[in-house]
């Protein structure tokens, strides 16, 4: 419908330019020279006339004629105007006879027909295109140039490949919740026995990338009923009253198709809370939100329609919108736990060749916080990265680096680092790790390297032991001690600060705030919480911060976090002292291989060196298949002794300066906020439990 409208319109305007062209043919005559009442009469006396036509036009004659001998530089033709009198046509008649030129005189001719319909009905026919093509954009095409009103949702097309509840994996029990509603649907005697009533509206909500909408397409594909889908921002256009009537027509659509499902994708695009303020609506959202709070219960019956909805903000969503009766049941699908990654990663492997290598449960174990969506991109990642490397399977190692590439970012060999800024770098992330492998409590070191990738400049990579949902305070203590100890190993053993603990102060300021703010943990200030945060639930941003607390506790607050923070220092530096034979050992090791594994630094530690097999190049491959064969070699680009790092004196070579506020951070999985290059901040892939 598109396409023949524009067609339309296309063949429209060239026949409007063509008629305008041929107009200008047709009305252009050869230039005349034009002649006062005198200079005429003095060419009629000097018989220098060809041919004369007069024409009566409006009290006068207009004169038109030939020269007989041109003056030089002038047209051949010449035109003129005359008194309308009778004389004037008996003197010009009388001349022409005695001085041998012909004298014509006719009526003026009138305006064609056609040429004149033409021009007064283009004007008009130009502006009905352009409202009809506006109009049209402002509908979104679809031939509904007038229809405003109507509802944009989309009818689910059973022709099309369906999503089943085989294909969603790792939220069983939402899974479970939903399935009871497709039951409903297909055999509604079982609970009608029981005097059960099917849920009006299910609401899930969860942070991105859980499978909300997963879900949703899985209830299509398995309920044999009509599934209307939309999402909240088709509701609102830039016509007042628009969305209200869009949702009537929803619902009309619905009725005729009952029993049917409606799924409204992003509902808090238009069920935002009523009111004022942050987070307020304004009056078309809120007509729209009282529209859909009317049909989804009011006077009017709306047996055999189920409403199911998915959002990031429940927080922000209208309290009418989530009362029993609207929204009888709000499922949470939050992120898959360890059991939970494992079916996922099965799921989407089904496609994919996997070579035997690769274990599910050990990149299960490796991708704490990841969502669905995560772990979906993370194969797809390592399956490019196989096909980029002319693979006829997906290894381990592509696992590997796919895992890195999705944390951290794209591997970068070529970026050129002096050696002293790498030394610097090894000891920073040997800090970290030492720290970590060390502290009963801390999160398990899985790979320490000093490659660059993304922003940063190195990286360690720490995940929990197990799954949890509650963190001790012992255990935010050491998380705390290892984020520390980067910059106390550079203290320690390069006897100079660099700027690359800016993500780790950050990210300790941040867990120590929350310790003594929030969870209680100070013993001066006693099981209190101060400040109402004011945040979004599931997309992990603070909006605001209210103060309920004087001067005197900010000031307390203060002494506090400085205390808990001074103690994790000293407790870093007092271990790193302790294991100063280890640091050098793993720094060193870096600087000649640049990435080690937990079976290396293992190895490493209890030994003093790493199998020859293992030590050894691999032809520039940063690490080799599963953790307990992990291997890392090859150096990074640009570096001329990269492999003799240990022995490269401090001040050899003065950093670039260019570099010297490049990343050199911890990178944890399960860290509260954002990975950072200096000043600059990279968004984490996954998130602690909180």
């Amino acid at each position: 419908m598109n396409r023949a409208i524009r067609n339309t319109g296309f063949y429209l305007i060239v026949f409007l330019v063509t008629v305008g062209i041929v107009q200008m043919l047709f009305n252009q005559d050869e230039p005349a020279e034009e002649l006062y009442y005198n200079q005429i009469l003095q060419a009629v006396e000097q018989n220098n006339i060809q041919s004369l036509t007069l024409q009566a036009d409006n009290g006068s004659y207009l004169v038109t004629g030939e020269f007989r001998n041109p003056p030089p530089g002038q047209s051949k033709t010449f035109s003129g105007r005359v008194p309308y009198a009778e004389y004037i046509v008996q003197y010009l008649t009388e001349a022409g006879i005695e001085k041998d030129f012909k004298v014509t005189i006719k009526k003026m001719p009138g305006q064609s027909f056609w040429l004149t319909f033409l021009t007064s009905i283009i004007p008009f026919v130009i502006m009905f295109v352009l409202f009809f093509f506006l109009i049209n954009q402002a509908q979104g095409g679809g031939g509904k140039v007038m229809n405003f009103g109507k509802s944009r949702a989309r009818l689910y097309n059973e022709d099309k490949k369906k999503v089943t509840f085989e294909d969603v994996a790792g939220a069983d029990e939402e899974k479970q919740e939903l399935v009871e509603v497709v039951e409903f649907l297909k055999d509604p005697r079982k609970f009608a026995a029981l005097g059960a009533r099917i849920p009006k509206g299910i609401l899930l909500v969860g942070p991105p990338g859980t499978g909300k909408t997963l879900l949703a397409r899985a209830v299509a594909g398995e309920a044999g009923v009509p599934f209307f889908s939309i999402s909240g921002s088709d509701f609102v256009e830039m016509f007042v009253g628009v969305g209200a009537s869009r949702v009537r027509d929803l619902f009309e659509q619905a009725k005729k198709h009952a029993p049917c499902i409606i799924f409204i994708d992003e509902i808090d695009a238009v069920g935002r809370q009523r009111g004022a303020g942050l987070g307020g609506g304004h009056d078309e959202r809120e007509q729209t939100l009282n529209q859909l709070l009317v049909e989804m219960d009011g006077f009017s019956a709306n047996e055999g329609i189920i409403i199911i909805a998915a959002t990031n903000r429940p927080d922000i969503l209208d309290p009418a919108l989530l009362r029993p009766g609207r929204f009888d049941r709000q499922i949470t699908v939050d992120r898959p736990d360890l059991k939970g990654r494992e079916a996922v990663l099965k799921v989407h492997a089904r496609n994919k060749p996997i070579a035997k290598d690769v274990d599910l449960n050990t990149i299960a174990r490796r991708t704490t916080g990841f969502t669905g969506a995560d772990l979906e991109n993370l194969l797809n990642e390592a399956a490019l990265l196989a096909a980029r490397r002319n693979k006829r399977e997906i290894t381990m190692h592509e696992v590997d680096d796919a895992i890195d590439r999705v944390i951290v970012g794209t591997e970068k060999r070529s970026r050129i680092i002096s050696d002293r800024e790498k030394r610097m770098i090894a000891y920073h992330e040997t800090g970290h790790a030492i720290v970590g492998y060390y502290l009963e409590h801390a999160d398990m070191v899985h790979k320490v390297t000093i490659i660059p990738r993304g922003r940063a400049g190195g990286y360690v990579i720490m995940l929990p032991k197990e799954d949890r949902m509650l963190v001790t305070k012992q255990e935010l203590l050491d998380r705390v001690t290892g984020l520390l100890a980067g910059r106390v190993a550079e203290e320690l053993f390069i006897g100079e600060i660099g700027t690359g603990a800016y993500s780790d102060f950050k990210q300790a300021t941040g867990i120590v705030r929350s310790m003594v703010m929030e969870y209680g943990m100070s013993e001066k200030l006693g099981p209190m919480q101060f400040g109402n945060a004011q945040g979004q639930v599931f997309l992990g941003r603070d909006l605001g911060h209210e103060q309920n607390y004087s001067d005197a506790i900010a000031y307390e607050i203060d002494q506090e976090m400085q205390r808990i923070i001074n103690e994790c220092y000293e407790r870093a530096k007092k271990i790193l002292k302790e294991k100063e034979r280890e640091v050098h050992l793993i720094a060193n090791k870096l600087l000649e291989v640049e990435t080690l594994e937990l079976e290396q630094i293992k190895q490493l530690l209890e030994t003093g060196k790493l199998n020859e097999e293992e030590g050894g190049d691999k032809g520039g491959d940063k690490s080799g298949g599963p953790s307990a064969d992990g291997s890392a070699s090859g150096e990074g680009e640009g570096q001329d002794d990269g492999k003799n790092g240990a022995a490269v004196p401090p001040d050899a070579v003065e950093p670039a300066g260019d570099e010297v506020g490049g990343v050199r951070v911890r990178i944890q999985p399960k860290a509260d906020d954002a990975v950072s290059s200096g000043v600059e901040t990279r968004k984490e892939e996954s998130q602690p439990e909180n």
